[in-house]
């Protein structure tokens, strides 16, 4: 058998050429179909392969290395996401800089490694082995045999592991490392530092040394194969950096002013899409981040915009999380603080706890006292013991230590402020120094509820002033009639909970009773309903055109003033104990002044308006007539009829 017939050398150059293009036609796919997920960016960087001059070996080699290194890193992916460890995602509670995660790590994280260095921590207790040995800081350094010292940089120590890695092999090994320090880990601290020098004079130590120099210089200098795709993903980056920006300026702008985000629709360019789109599209008539970025939706080269309505939501909780945070963060620093929590039903008729802790702010000078609102609870038992322990829920989830509660002030329900069985009686069981203090505006509020609801006079006239509002409401042709008629304040409707709503009415009706009857008149005149114009009639003709309920608005109006002035500086924040003591001092007073001058000053008063509405300014007497007396008058006139009738 006749030996096989070498090629020659020209042979073997074309074989190793066709077969170097081989292998870079075969990357390029590879590279192309790693970065599909990446749309244009991938083209730009085969873009850049292309333009590669294949014929100088040595950058077809440093191509082929790098796309290798690509392809490995995919590679290292795909196997990782198969097993439980892989490191796929960012995970914050995982340390990068620790060895025991590195065989995971894709090629982003690896540069980030490679351009931040590894991280030693000198000040470790490290812990002791069976022969009572452990690791020293004195292994970083490296004697030579002149006594130079040099710093071994590229050796790290995991504290979780009590071991000891090699930076460069532990990440740029290419096959299953010989030595234990780039793939376990050493622990031998007997003889460790044998095996570090045994290790650092190694080819393969040298080798993955280079690389990971080579590697370092090019991310420093940003002349790595992906130098554009980088490019473009930080300009990116930065572009979706200023949009945020600008989009969480505008959700914080909308916050602090307390309007609504949405409209009926959510499309940029187009009526009634809500006060955010608004608050944007207005940004971006002036801003050319905004502009290019609605040039990028509009050509629908970008799926997600963040404007939809559930990223305003999602930021609107991070805001006010952090907020939260910063808060709960304030009333740590005070320690000791009082609860104020009130409830109230929505308008889906759900019961609603609002909390507001009130402490003492020493985080900034002067120091103050200051409230906050952390949240509304739903509440579905309203008992005292159902309210305490969605009390008890709140401060638990809050982190807040319920013995550190100094005060609890609540309103004046008997699940509240119950002695027995109360909000404030189980509190007060647990903390006895939780002292208790009634709301002093709710007080206030009830004394005015008995002052309306003891008289019928009373009655009568808040029942007048809320048909006159009424009557104008219920209608919005009726409403404009009225607006032609007054230029003032616009008619308010009474509330049974807020009597901050009775100055207002009664406040719209003194200032302007004069227009508001003819208003009426006029409503009687071009209305078509019947029972419209009875209504308007008898309010024009009968309250508006009497004398006594004229001065019923002048003395309400002084009485509900005054309470309503003593009433906002009870609530105000910065009301302390004994102002408002001095506060209710002085309203007494007013009342006792009140009645003794107060009703002359109010006719007076009274008789200016009436005599302004040609009203007589007289009161209008009633008879009370006797049972007998009555029946003989009216014997006598039916007499008087008949006989004119003869």
């Amino acid at each position: 058998m006749s030996p096989k017939k070498q090629d020659s050398g020209f042979k073997k150059r074309e074989k190793k050429k066709k077969q170097d293009e081989e292998d870079v036609h075969l990357r390029k796919s590879m590279a192309k179909w790693i970065f599909k997920k990446h749309d244009n960016l991938g083209n730009a960087i085969v873009e850049n392969l292309d333009n590669i001059n294949e014929a100088n070996e040595e950058n077809t080699n440093c191509v082929n290395e790098e796309i290798g290194d690509i392809i490995e890193s995919e590679n290292e992916i795909n196997i990782n996401e198969k097993s439980d460890n892989a490191f796929n995602e960012p995970n914050l509670d995982v340390d990068i800089y620790d060895p025991r995660v590195w065989d995971g790590l894709d090629a982003k994280f690896r540069d980030l490694l490679v351009e931040n260095g590894p991280k030693r921590e000198l000040n470790v207790e490290y812990p002791l082995d069976k022969l009572g040995r452990h690791f020293s800081s004195n292994f970083y350094m490296r004697v030579l045999s002149n006594g130079e010292k040099h710093d071994r940089k590229w050796l790290v120590y995991s504290k979780h592991l009590d071991k000891v890695f090699c930076f460069c092999c532990k990440l740029f090994k290419t096959m299953p490392s010989r030595s234990l320090l780039g793939s376990e880990g050493i622990c031998d601290w007997k003889h460790l530092s044998e095996k570090l020098t045994q290790h650092e004079n190694s080819k393969e130590h040298l080798i993955n040394l280079r690389t990971c120099v080579e590697l370092r210089i090019r991310l420093s200098k940003n002349q790595t194969i992906d130098k554009e795709i980088q490019e473009l993903i930080k300009q990116d980056t930065q572009h979706w950096k200023q949009v945020m920006l600008r989009i969480v300026a505008a959700v914080k702008c909308l916050a602090i002013h307390n309007l609504a985000f949405r409209g009926t629709n959510e499309r940029l360019n187009e009526d009634a899409n809500g006060n955010f789109l608004g608050l944007i599209e207005m940004i971006g008539e002036f801003d050319p981040v905004m502009q290019h970025h609605f040039r990028l939706i509009q050509d629908k080269k970008i799926h997600y915009h963040y404007l939809s309505h559930k990223i305003q939501n999602e930021l609107i909780q991070i805001l006010a999380s952090k907020v939260k945070d910063a808060i709960i963060e304030i009333i740590r620093e005070a320690k000791y603080y009082s609860v104020i929590l009130d409830c109230t039903p929505d308008a889906s008729h759900q019961e609603q706890m609002t909390v507001i802790i009130r402490c003492v702010d020493v985080s900034n000078t002067p120091i103050k006292v200051e409230e906050y609102f952390l949240e509304y609870r739903n509440v579905v038992d309203t008992s005292g013991f159902g309210l305490f322990n969605e009390l008890k829920s709140v401060l638990t989830s809050l982190s807040l230590n319920i013995d550190n509660i100094r005060g609890q002030g609540y309103d004046n329900g008997s699940n509240m402020k119950g002695k027995n069985i109360g909000v404030q009686r189980r509190l007060l069981d647990i903390n006895p120094r939780a002292f208790y203090m009634p709301c002093a505006s709710h007080c206030l509020n009830l004394i005015l509820c008995e002052m309306a609801n003891s008289s019928i006079k009373a009655k009568s006239f808040f029942g007048a002033c809320q048909c006159i509002y009424t009557v104008f409401a219920n209608s919005t042709k009726r409403w404009n009639i009225l607006l032609d008629y007054i230029d003032g304040l616009t008619l308010k409707s009474l509330s049974t909970t807020r009597w901050e709503s009775h100055i207002e009415s009664v406040k719209a009706i003194l200032s302007q009773v004069s227009q508001i009857r003819e208003a009426l008149l006029k409503l009687v005149e071009i209305s078509d309903d019947a029972k419209l114009s009875r209504d308007a009639e008898s309010l024009a003709l009968g309250e508006l055109s009497n004398f006594e309920f004229i001065l019923s608005l002048v003395i309400w109006h002084d009485v509900l003033l005054r309470i309503n002035v003593v009433s906002k500086k009870l609530q105000s924040e910065d009301m302390c104990l004994d102002v408002a003591v001095k506060q209710l001092e002085g309203l007494i007073s007013f009342f006792e002044n009140y009645r003794l001058n107060g009703l002359n000053s109010a006719i007076i008063d009274a008789k200016k308006i009436a005599i302004d509405m040609e009203i007589e300014p007289v009161f209008v007497k009633k008879r009370k007539l006797s049972r007998k007396r009555h029946f003989d008058e009216t014997f006598n006139s039916r007499q008087c009829s008949f006989s004119i009738e003869e």
